[in-house]
C-alpha cells in the first residue's frame, strides 16, 4: 500500500533559516525536495567523498575477515599507533593498512614466480656463474623442452648439460659465445637465488598476517566507530543537500523549500511549524508533483518487495502492485521449478536461514519457505520428485490418487492438449484480467471512475464472452435466458468500448465521439493482438516444468543404466554420484529460470496490462 502524503511549502527568512533547519531536522518526518537539480557544493562533495571512506573502509574489514576467518593474535600496534591520533587517523590507518595489504600481496606474487621459474634449476649461485662465463668466454643460455624433445647433438655443439626433468619436460644449460640454434623454448631467470626468493616469500607472508591481526583487531574494537561515522556522514550529505533544496526569493532575504510528510505525521509538524511562526502551506499533492513514496505492507506481502525493487518503487499516482502479484510470482516459481524434491531442498533451505542466518537474511529465508513450500504443493500435483514420475511408478499407496495428477498419465488431456498448458494459459489469463481491473482503478483514483469505464468494460465483455463460449466449450449447458443476458451484457460492454474510453474527448461535442469511436477501434485491433501473444507467455510456466522434470528423468535413467553391470555393493556409490552431480545441475538451471521467468511474465505481461509506471522516489525524512 502506498502512504499518503501532504505536501508543505515553506517561506523562511534568511535569519530563522539555519534554526529552522535544525529544528525540521530534530522532527524527522518531513522529506525535502530538492530544487536546485544537478547542483554540488563544496561541502556536499566533501561529506560524499567522507562517506565513500568509511564505507570503503567497513567494506574492506568485512572481506577481510570474509577471506582470512577471524582468527588473529592480539596486538597492540594499532593503539601505539593512532590510539591517541585526533579524528580521522582511523580511516587513515585502515587505508594504509589495505595499501600495504597489496604490496605484500604483490611481493608474494612476485617470489611465488620467481621460486616457480628457479625450481627446477635448484639453489645455484648466480656468482659461479658469472665467473664461468668469464673464465670460458662462453654465455650461458637456459632452455626448456619435452622431454622427448631433446636432442644429443645440442650436448655435442652446445655443451647441452640437462639439469633436472620437472613435469615432463627437460630443462638444460647451454653454452655458446652465440646465441645457439637451438629448437627449445629459451628462459629468462630471476636474478636472485631461489633460498632468497623463498625466504622473500617467508617474510612477506609473515607480514600479511601480522597486517591481518591488526585488521581483526579493528574490526573488533573499532567497527562500531566506524558505522557510526559512516552515520554521521549520511547525515551530513543529507543536510548539504537540503541547502541546495531551497531556492532564494525577495533578493535573497527569503528561502522557499518544499517538503513532503505522511498523512498521518501531518497535524504534528503542523502544530510544530505553527509554534515556530513559520509560514507555511500544508496541501494535497497536485498530480503532475513528484511525490516521494513509501510503501506499507504485510509481513507476507514486504518479502515481495526486494522484488518489486529490482524493477522499479511505484510512483504515487500507481497502485501498490506487490500485493497483487505476491500469489502469482510464488505460483509461478513452483511451476517453473516444477519438482516436490527440488521444492523440499528449497524449504529445507528457507527454513534454515530463516532461523540461523542474519537479520540480513532472514527475510529472503521466509521467502525461500513460501516458495519452497509451494514448489513443493506443485510438484506433488502435477507427479514429479526428483525427477520420478509418480503416475509411472506401481506403488500401492499412490493407487488412489494416480488418477487426479495435472499430467497426461493422470487426469489426460484438456481439448487436446496437456493439461498444464490449459492450466498455465488459465492462470495467465487471471493475471491479465487481475491487471486490466487494476488498471482501471488506477485511472478511476487518478481521473475519476468516467476514465475507468473503458478498461472495466474490456474486463467485462472478456468474463461475460468466457462464460457464454468457454462453459459450453467445457460441456456445461447454459439456459437460454443466461445467453441473452451474457448478449446484452458484451453489448453493453462494447458500447463503453466504443463511446467512453477517452472521456476527456467530448469536451469538443463534435469530436468527441468519432474520436473515441476510433480509440475503441485501436484498443480492440492491441486487444486482439496483445491478448493473445500475452496468454501465450505464460506457457512458459508448462514448459518449463516439463524441461526440468524430463532432464532430472534423465539421469535418474543415466545413474541406474550406466551402473548396471556393477556389483550392487559396488554400485550405488558411482550411482549416488551421478545422481548428486546430475540432480545438482537440473536444479542450478531450474532455480535460475524459476527467478527469472516469473519476473519476465511480472514486469512484461502483468505490469503491462495493469499500467504500472513506476519511477517512484523513496519517501526519506530529513533526519539525524
Amino acid at each position: 500500500m502506498i502512504e499518503k502524503m501532504k505536501k508543505l511549502t515553506f517561506l523562511v527568512t534568511q535569519k530563522e533559516y539555519d534554526g529552522f533547519i535544525d529544528g525540521l531536522r530534530e522532527q524527522g518526518v518531513v522529506h525535502i525536495q530538492q530544487l536546485k537539480q544537478g547542483q554540488t557544493s563544496p561541502a556536499l562533495q566533501k561529506a560524499l567523498e567522507e562517506r565513500q571512506r568509511y564505507q570503503q573502509a567497513l567494506d574492506y574489514l568485512k572481506i577481510s575477515l570474509s577471506a582470512w576467518g577471524k582468527e588473529t593474535q592480539e596486538t597492540s600496534t594499532p593503539a601505539k599507533e593512532w590510539g591517541n591520533n585526533p579524528e580521522g587517523s582511523l580511516l587513515d590507518h585502515i587505508e594504509k593498512l589495505k595499501t600495504a595489504e597489496l604490496s605484500i600481496r604483490h611481493t608474494i606474487d612476485e617470489a611465488e614466480k620467481n621460486i616457480q621459474k628457479l625450481e627446477p634449476w635448484g639453489n645455484f649461485d648466480w656468482g659461479k656463474i658469472q665467473q664461468l662465463q668469464q673464465e670460458s668466454g662462453l654465455q650461458v643460455y637456459f632452455y626448456a623442452c619435452a622431454a622427448k624433445s631433446f636432442q644429443a647433438e645440442w650436448a655435442d655443439k652446445y655443451f647441452a648439460t640437462p639439469i633436472d626433468e620437472y613435469r615432463k619436460r627437460t630443462y638444460f644449460m647451454a653454452f655458446s659465445d652465440v646465441e645457439p640454434d637451438i629448437k627449445a623454448e629459451r628462459l629468462e631467470l630471476p636474478a636472485g637465488s631461489l633460498e632468497q626468493y623463498r625466504q622473500e616469500a617467508i617474510e612477506a607472508k609473515k607480514a600479511l598476517q601480522e597486517n591481518h591481526d591488526q585488521i581483526c583487531q579493528l574490526a573488533r574494537l573499532r567497527k562500531n566507530e566506524l558505522e557510526k561515522g559512516l552515520e554521521q556522514a549520511q547525515s551530513e550529505i543529507q543536510l548539504r543537500q537540503v541547502e541546495l533544496s531551497d531556492e532564494s526569493i525577495a533578493e535573497g532575504a527569503v528561502r522557499l523549500l518544499i517538503g513532503w510528510t505522511l498523512e498521518e505525521k501531518a497535524t504534528d509538524i503542523a502544530k510544530w511549524l505553527d509554534e515556530k511562526q513559520v509560514y507555511y502551506e500544508l496541501e494535497d499533492p497536485a498530480y503532475e508533483d513528484e511525490v516521494p513514496v513509501k510503501i506499507t505492507n504485510d509481513g507476507y506481502t514486504r518479502l515481495f518487495e526486494p522484488i518489486l525493487r529490482m524493477y522499479s518503487l511505484p510512483n504515487y499516482r500507481d497502485i501498490d502492485p506487490s500485493l497483487f502479484f505476491a500469489p502469482f510470482f510464488m505460483l509461478f516459481f513452483g511451476l517453473c521449478l516444477g519438482d516436490g524434491g527440488y521444492g523440499l531442498i528449497v524449504l529445507l533451505g528457507g527454513i534454515y536461514l530463516a532461523l540461523k542466518g542474519s537479520n540480513d537474511i532472514k527475510s529472503y529465508g521466509r521467502l525461500g519457505i513460501w516458495l519452497g513450500l509451494t514448489t513443493t504443493i506443485c510438484g506433488l500435483l502435477t507427479g514429479t520428485v526428483f525427477g520420478i514420475d509418480l503416475t509411472q511408478q506401481d506403488w500401492a499407496i499412490l493407487a488412489p490418487v494416480k488418477p487426479y495428477f495435472i499430467n497426461d498419465n493422470g487426469i489426460g488431456p484438456i481439448f487436446g492438449y496437456s493439461p498444464m498448458m490449459v492450466i498455465s494459459v488459465i492462470i495467465g489469463l487471471v493475471q491479465v484480467l487481475l491487471g486490466m481491473v487494476l488498471k482501471g482503478c488506477k485511472a478511476w483514483k487518478n481521473f475519476g471512475f468516467a476514465y475507468a469505464i473503458g478498461t472495466f468494460s474490456w474486463v467485462i465483455a472478456l468474463l461475460a464472452a468466457i462464460v457464454l463460449f468457454g462453459l459450453p466449450a467445457c460441456g456445461i449447458t447454459l439456459s437460454q435466458g443466461l445467453i441473452y443476458a451474457l448478449y446484452g451484457i458484451i453489448a453493453l460492454s462494447v458500447v463503453g468500448i466504443f463511446l467512453y474510453n477517452n472521456p476527456s474527448a467530448y469536451k469538443n461535442p463534435i469530436l468527441g465521439p468519432l474520436l473515441n469511436i476510433g480509440g475503441g477501434v485501436w484498443e480492440t485491433y492491441g486487444m486482439a493482438t496483445g491478448l493473445l501473444g500475452d496468454l501465450l507467455s505464460y506457457i512458459r510456466l508448462f514448459a518449463l516444468g516439463l524441461t526440468g522434470g524430463v532432464l532430472g528423468s534423465v539421469f535418474n535413467a543415466l545413474a541406474y543404466d550406466m551402473t548396471s553391470s556393477l556389483p550392487w555393493f559396488v554400485r550405488w556409490l558411482p550411482m549416488i554420484l551421478i545422481l548428486l552431480a546430475g540432480h545438482g545441475i537440473t536444479f542450478a538451471l531450474s532455480m535460475i529460470s524459476a527467478f527469472v521467468h516469473p519476473m519476465r511474465l511480472t514486469f512484461v505481461e502483468f505490469f503491462k496490462n495493469a499500467d504500472f509506471s513506476g519511477g517512484g522516489k523513496e519517501y526519506t525524512p530529513f533526519k539525524k
